[in-house]
């Protein structure tokens, strides 16, 4: 057995990652993506129960999510560690579009795509009071669709999950609704097309309109032509 890992120096490399995020000249995705790169680097052979420690105290104690949850997923052996109590503990709190894409994109959708968590958990976050869990469980379905992330097309996955959720009509999930659909087109557009139809009394407008956009354009929203 491997022995615990030391919670001081979890702490310290916390708070070291913290400072050089705050120190950074400007604050934007590539400039903290290349600080996220070095610590990653740094912790390649590190134990993976260290390196979720360390994503917890990032998340619970600075707030630095994304960091967090990259620093999981390139670490091959704490990713595959991740089963359904660890992701439901990183992913508790999310409360806003950015901190729910970052959990589903890189953490839950991968781990689901990976066997590591179950369809119930996914449909149990579906029927979640809080519509940023439903939210979560709608972008998760990505990951099984988007071919440069290893997603071959799942089509009874997602459409499951859509179907849990065609009633919902709230902003946030009607968006994830439409980009979980839009991602399946590119697999069976058919089965999106039937999709639609099945459900056309039930979607939100939102999704009717950018779905049906991607299977006739390839755009969401595509420009309309002046004249």
């Amino acid at each position: 057995m491997e022995p615990l890992p030391d919670q001081d120096e979890v702490k310290r490399v916390a708070a070291e990652i913290d400072a050089e995020m705050r120190a950074l000249p400007v604050h934007n995705t590539p400039h903290e993506r290349a600080v996220r790169r070095t610590y990653s680097q740094r912790l390649k052979q590190a134990q993976a129960e260290f390196v979720l420690d360390l994503a917890r105290e990032l998340i619970q104690a600075y707030g630095h999510r994304w960091f967090a949850y990259e620093l999981i997923q390139s670490h091959r052996a704490a990713f595959r560690s991740v089963g359904e109590a660890a992701l439901e503990e990183l992913g508790r709190g999310i409360n806003s579009w950015w901190s729910v894409d970052s959990f589903a994109r890189t953490l839950a959708g991968p781990a689901w795509l990976n066997g590591q968590v179950s369809n119930q958990l996914i449909h149990r976050w579906a029927h979640s009071e809080d519509r940023w869990w439903r939210r979560a469980a709608l972008v998760s379905t990505v990951a099984l669709n988007v071919r440069s992330h290893g997603g071959m097309g799942d089509v009874p996955r997602t459409l499951a999950v859509c179907r849990l959720l065609v009633d919902d009509h709230n902003d946030m999930v009607a968006k994830a609704m439409s980009w979980a659909l839009r991602e399946l087109v590119v697999h069976d557009p058919h089965a999106v097309r039937e999709f639609l139809s099945e459900y056309e009394q039930a979607l939100a407008a939102r999704v009717k309109r950018e779905v049906r956009n991607k299977l006739t354009t390839g755009l969401k929203n595509p420009r309309r032509k002046s004249g």
